[in-house]
């Protein structure tokens, strides 16, 4: 009101929340979405079922996976999820712990701003408690160089346990190790690995005992002629992006066929079209083909004449995955062929069971693909999570050669460190960076919760031993002791738990610091 005059600033299709509505707003959120999957953390955490309007269902404990399903429309709880995303694209893992951290920080806020404490102090005090914590992380970290596969083998054991696959945790945490070992790059002592080079294939039937590693990768797709060879050796392969068939005209045309001896001549024209184009594959020296479109039927009956075997409709995602790992290039057309852009490999060949191709020894040795069977479409697909999941974490140790000890002994150790380190800070950012420490009481509250122990039993004994001087001290969530989880082989890789601290600090810092919310409704609303 401006001398009695109102002064409309905002559109009618905004809603306004302010002040403490909009900061309470923001933490029941975030707090929501840590609730949501708060029950899947840990060996022992239970699974979720989600139901898609069209009627898919998906079971999994995978935090990346569920938060990923949910239909949210509140603009913290979406931010929440996006850190989790992030989490999952970074390092493959920690999705449950990064969101479960998020809550605890916005429940700690909503307990000091209730005290009126500000919320730029606040903000601050967790940022430095952040700086702090990372710190910690460095100096609890355990360095090892090279391929250290003992500790490789129980970081990838640590991310499946809980899962589905836990059954064959054995045999498959060698297959994930020895797939990222044999995809890694050294250079200066320094290992370095792409995700891309690790493939996951996954099938229905048979059994999850029949997993196996393949140096190469499998294509979802057999040939398109039975005549043509169900193996080649020392494979020549051409990779094309158009389609093998008669290419339609640009404009509406008619071609008047008036004796039957035009229509003999027509027909043998675009026949030895189509056998021009199997012979440039054959002329280039290509004995295997992969094209992205479809290849006419004539042409498949000539390519099966001179002994090639063709796949056809291969997706654009794989021929460029396919390309790289041949060695190849991908041409538009049969013109563009020629020896120096085929692609090589060992052997091609069908696989009997499944209807897949197999594709070993490649020019670029750096591809590898697990392949894993199950009983059914949904289980099948929690197993590739799973799997996926070890793969990131191995490469993340790999990489980095630091390494945590989980089972909640380095949350522990932060919640200790980060209380002596509060002491010595003034003022009211103090009370930020205790509050910032309690979030770490958490997870191995979460962990009691969810294997059926009492959290606040668990805190005292967990306290007890790390004051002690015990720092690998952790929770055994199958006998309910504490014991050293170094020895029981509970390894993390240091970045996931960095991670984590880092983007659940910033995104919290983010939105505490909020005090008016501005959503613009669609104008037909």
């Amino acid at each position: 009101m401006l001398g009695n005059q109102p002064i409309v600033i905002l559109r009618d299709n905004v809603d306004v929340t302010s002040g403490r509505e909009a900061q309470n707003s923001n933490i029941m959120a975030c707090k929501a979405i840590a609730e949501a999957v708060r029950t899947t953390l840990g060996p022992r955490g239970m699974d979720k079922m989600l139901v898609s309007p069209s009627g898919d269902v998906v079971i999994t404990n995978d935090g990346a996976t569920i938060l990923h399903e949910l239909a949210v429309e509140h603009p913290a709880a979406k931010m929440v999820i996006a850190v989790a995303e992030t989490q999952d694209n970074e390092v493959g893992d920690g999705t449950t712990t990064a969101s479960i951290l998020i809550g605890a920080l916005m429940d700690e806020a909503q307990r000091l701003i209730a005290k009126s404490i500000h919320p730029t102090i606040i903000a601050k005090g967790y940022t430095l408690a952040m700086q702090k914590a990372l710190e910690i992380l460095e100096e609890n970290a355990i360095v090892a160089g090279g391929k250290d596969i003992d500790l490789l083998t129980k970081v990838a054991a640590t991310a499946v346990t809980g899962k589905s696959i836990e059954s064959m945790k054995e045999p498959i945490t060698k297959i994930v190790v020895d797939a990222v070992c044999e995809v890694a790059t050294e250079e200066n002592g320094k290992f370095t690995v792409d995700e891309d080079d690790v493939r996951i294939k996954t099938v229905i039937g048979d059994s999850l005992e029949s997993a196996e590693l393949i140096t190469g990768f499998l294509i979802d797709k057999t040939r398109c002629d039975d005549g043509m060879p169900k193996r080649v050796d020392n494979a020549k392969i051409a990779l094309l992006l158009k389609p093998l068939e008669i290419a339609k005209t640009e404009t509406k045309s008619k071609i008047k066929i008036t004796s039957s001896k035009q229509l003999e001549a027509f027909s043998e024209q675009e026949r030895e079209t189509l056998k021009g184009m199997a012979d440039k594959v054959h002329a280039a020296g290509a004995n295997v083909l992969l094209c992205q479109k479809g290849i006419a039927d004539a042409v498949q009956y000539y390519l099966a004449h001179h002994g090639i075997l063709a796949i056809q409709d291969v997706p654009e995602k794989d021929m460029k995955a396919f390309a790289r790992a041949l060695s190849g290039t991908i041409v538009n057309s049969v013109d563009d062929l020629e020896e120096a852009v085929l692609g090589n490999a060992e052997t091609v060949e069908e696989m009997k069971d499944i209807k897949v191709t197999k594709f070993t020894g490649c020019t670029n040795g750096h591809t590898v693909t697990i392949l894993i069977k199950g009983s059914n479409q949904i289980y099948v697909d929690e197993l590739e999570r799973a799997v996926y999941d070890a793969a990131r974490v191995v490469m993340d140790a790999l990489e980095d050669g630091k390494y945590v000890v989980g089972a909640a002994a380095i949350d522990t150790e932060l919640y200790l460190k980060l209380r002596e380190y509060a002491a010595t800070i003034g003022g009211r950012i103090q009370i930020a960076v205790e509050a910032f420490s309690n979030i770490f009481e958490t997870i191995p509250e979460t962990l009691a919760e969810n294997s059926g122990l009492d959290p606040i039993d668990i805190l005292v004994d967990l306290k007890a031993a790390h004051s002690r001087g015990e720092k690998y001290a952790g929770l055994n969530v199958y006998t309910g002791k504490i014991t050293n989880m170094y020895d029981e082989g509970v390894i993390e890789p240091m970045r996931v738990k960095r991670q984590a601290i880092e983007s659940a600090a910033e995104t919290a810092s983010l939105l505490i610091r909020v005090d008016d919310m501005l959503i613009s409704k669609s104008s037909h609303m």
